[in-house]
């Protein structure tokens, strides 16, 4: 499982470890990922993913799961964001013309 946020592709960087006397040696910047299990208003049901800890908080800013998916960007999300995001739409869809039939 590569250590990758599903929301907004945040994932591993790399850089170097100085020290006092100034020697670098390589090191790896991971990212802050959780499991989390978020709810989807338009789907009514519950997803899980696992994103990092600024990917939930700018869930939480946005208003929901479905905002945030809404807002984003293709290229930025996973195949499974992805997935989640064409169902939401799909079903808005549904349910705006359910109501004029």
């Amino acid at each position: 499982m590569s250590r990758r946020c599903d929301l907004t592709g945040k994932g591993v960087l790399s850089g170097n470890l100085v020290s006092h006397s100034n020697r670098k040696t390589k090191r790896r910047f991971l990212p802050n990922l959780c499991n989390v299990t978020l709810e989807s208003e338009t789907l009514k049901r519950s997803v899980r993913l696992r994103v990092s800890a600024n990917a939930l908080k700018s869930v939480d800013h946005r208003g929901g799961l479905d905002a945030f998916l809404k807002k984003a960007r293709d290229e930025e999300l996973s195949p499974v964001a992805l997935e989640l995001k064409r169902q939401i739409a799909k079903a808005v869809l549904k349910a705006e013309a359910a109501p004029a039939a």
